[in-house]
């Protein structure tokens, strides 16, 4: 049996009177334990003071700093977190089991965002090492905005639960700290968009996604596509994550090429044309002037401008429309869409032109 299912001690101190007695023994400063971690003195301070969950990253360098075992560091921090909020029982323990159901749980577990076996000894504890926050409270601070904007983009034909949306755009968070970015370079992201372009006419996602990633990556935008969770009607969301660094997340929503490549570049134009303090959503029953910016941006970079006409009077016919397509670059079902936003073409008609994608692996 492993060491987090035999993990369980009568005493409920914090992690980090532990923490704090393997430094006294080794005669670590604050400031030494903060350098060996690779961590700001700030972030080893709350350590010490059990401020902040041991997420996994922090257990693992746990265990080459001070010891034990990661398994170890994980499974002490859920037993006093558990153990504590078992101790608030009442109006806490409520609102606690109330968050849970606004959480896509069920899709979280089945997509390999939370660890079962954490999970299965406290949800609550799981979620909130998840979010990377230390209550509820904290949750709620910092996904305000998140929570206000889904909720704003919600409809009775378009419902959204707002926790659903969080817990996507944090997965995308996580995701693209993996890729390695260049500092941001809005001029060369512009002329990478069009370098871009060509790859519409790729119809499997093995193919154009590394693409995307990596000439992204070279112009400061970590681009991550992640399952939207049920309850998450976004079909993409783009942030500052630093100054130097762009996120732009997409869920390929509708599984389509012409839906997912309008929302690339309408993204990428929210980046070029908008503030960097702000957060973009879209999806959902919100219109605004930056929306419609993004939209004629993405629009003018799949159809230029000066084909525009020519798209006006094109002849919406299967033979018409590849050549056209194949005319200025980019696919036949982008074309179809267009025409069918424009309502030339009827909602089911020609269809088949679009290049349709499926998810695979984790999550069928």
């Amino acid at each position: 049996m492993s060491d987090k299912k035999t993990f369980n001690p009568d005493w409920v101190s914090p992690p980090g009177d532990t923490i704090a007695d393997i430094l006294e023994e080794r005669s670590y400063s604050l400031t030494e334990f903060a350098e060996r971690m690779g961590q700001a003195p700030k972030l080893a301070h709350k350590l010490l003071k059990s401020r902040l969950p041991i997420s996994p990253e922090t257990a693992r360098r746990l265990e080459l700093v001070l010891g034990a075992s990661a398994d170890f560091w994980m499974a002490r921090d859920t037993q006093y977190r558990g153990t504590t909020s078992q101790d608030s029982i009442g109006i806490e323990d409520k609102s606690q089991q109330a968050w849970l159901k606004e959480l896509p749980v069920k899709d979280m577990l089945q997509f390999g965002w939370l660890n079962e076996t954490l999970f299965d000894a406290n949800p609550v504890a799981a979620c909130l090492r998840f979010f990377g926050v230390a209550d509820l409270q904290a949750w709620r601070a910092t996904y305000r905005n998140v929570l206000q904007m889904a909720a704003f983009r919600s409809s009775p034909t378009f419902p959204s639960r707002p926790g659903a949306v969080a817990a996507w755009l944090r997965q995308g968070e996580m995701e693209s700290t993996s890729l390695a970015c260049k500092p941001w370079d809005p001029k060369s992201f512009q002329k990478a968009l069009l370098e871009m372009r060509p790859l519409t006419r790729k119809r499997d996602p093995k193919q154009f996604v590394p693409e995307i990633l990596r000439r992204s990556a070279d112009c400061g935008v970590a681009v991550a596509i992640v399952r939207a969770p049920e309850g998450c009607r976004a079909s993409g969301a783009t942030r500052f994550l630093s100054p130097s660094r762009a996120l732009l997340l997409l869920s390929f929503r509708y599984l389509s090429d012409d839906h997912f490549w309008f929302t690339f570049f309408h993204e990428a134009g929210h980046l070029v044309l908008h503030s960097k303090k702000a957060l973009f959503l879209e999806g959902g029953a919100a219109s605004t002037a930056e929306e419609r910016e993004a939209n004629e941006f993405s629009a003018a970079t799949l159809v230029p401008p000066e084909f525009q006409n020519e798209l006006e009077r094109l002849s919406v016919d299967r033979h018409a429309i590849r050549n056209f397509a194949k005319k200025i670059g980019v696919s036949p079902g982008i074309v179809l869409g267009q025409l069918q936003f424009r309502g030339r073409a009827r909602r089911n008609q020609l269809n088949t032109l679009r290049a349709r994608f499926r998810w695979t692996g984790r999550g069928d």
